[in-house]
């Protein structure tokens, strides 16, 4: 008809995930974004994938070393849950770097790893993948009540009473959420106990830039743009940078004061555009008087754990990683 328009980009991310003018989505390939070469097998671990979320059609893929299959009545696992990165934009649990990165925790910590899928945005705006992680914990909590009837690997090796809810950029954020909707019992998950939790290159945001954001000389692996742009185009249409999801400590996030929060492992690249964030962050738990425990990568970006999974920080991530889940029996979260 006379006067109409084809619909057009009205906003562009990396040439992979385009708003168009009728509200549409376009996505293109994000392997361009990945490794150039395959990453090395992880040797002595099995891994699969098992459906959460049926209406959701999302999955959880399982992994596990092999070890744990072949001894009946053996010792088992402590559980990692573990949400991948992205701006909440971007990433897939099975993306190479992401898949690289479980890979070595179920065989060096070890663990029973869960590496959690959840809707991205624009297409499902927040609080939709904090939704679909507390989905998951509810279907978690389902397995272990389920005990023998459970799903076989996890009936198996899993110990549910050492569970553990980390994850990278975006999915520190998701990490952190989900935890406080758990120690408030907004979330119940006994008889699955959250003893600690882990926030890798945690992606954090707020309406002020910090001085490491103001700071655009450096090259980084994430810029400051495109933290921002991620924000804009997650959280819901209008808000600001200081929302609770963006920002546990603006104006409108409750206070964490009173919250029972399990132990905390908070690994900060420095780096990282948002380490000015991500320091505050543990400052502040540590303020409340909380048990948290702060890890600095000298030199590393945002992202070292699964952009270099194989690299000497990761190494060392993975050191410190095995020392703190085995160190956390208690206090637990119910």
């Amino acid at each position: 008809m006379p006067g109409d328009t084809a619909p057009h980009v009205v906003e562009d991310l990396l040439g992979i995930v385009q708003i168009l003018s009728d509200g549409s989505v376009v996505r293109g390939d994000e392997s361009v974004l990945g490794p150039k070469e395959p990453f090395p097998d992880v040797p002595g671990v099995e891994w699969k994938d098992v459906l959460y979320h049926a209406a959701h059609g999302l999955r959880v893929r399982v992994y596990r070393p092999a070890s744990a299959s072949s001894v009946a009545g053996g010792a088992k696992l402590p559980v990692l849950v573990y949400f991948h990165g992205g701006g909440y934009c971007l990433g897939s649990f099975a993306q190479p770097t992401f898949h690289a990165s479980c890979l070595r925790a179920a065989a060096e910590l070890p663990a029973v790893v869960l590496s959690v899928q959840y809707r991205l945005a624009p297409e499902h705006r927040l609080p939709a993948a904090i939704e679909d992680g507390a989905a998951f914990l509810s279907w978690l909590r389902g397995q272990a009540e389920l005990g023998a009837g459970a799903e076989p690997w996890l009936a198996e090796s899993a110990d549910f009473a050492r569970t553990f809810i980390s994850g990278v950029s975006a999915g520190a954020n998701l990490a952190h959420h989900l935890t406080v909707q758990v120690a408030t019992a907004r979330l119940p998950v006994s008889p699955v106990r959250v003893v600690g939790y882990v926030l890798l290159s945690a992606f954090f945001g707020g309406a002020e830039r910090t001085a490491s954001e103001a700071d655009t000389t450096t090259d980084v692996s994430l810029p400051v743009e495109i933290c921002e742009q991620l924000w804009h185009m997650s959280l819901p249409v209008g808000a600001s940078r200081d929302h609770p999801v963006a920002n546990p400590f603006g104006p409108e996030s409750p206070s964490l004061a009173p919250v029972e929060l399990p132990p905390a492992l908070v690994v900060a690249p420095l780096g990282d555009v948002l380490r000015v964030r991500v320091l505050g962050y543990e400052a502040r738990l540590k303020d409340m008087g909380k048990d948290v425990e702060l890890v600095e990568f000298e030199g590393q970006q945002h992202g070292f754990s699964v952009l270099q999974p194989f690299g000497e920080a990761a190494d060392e991530l993975m050191r410190v990683l095995r020392r703190f889940v085995y160190q956390c029996d208690t206090p637990a979260v119910r």
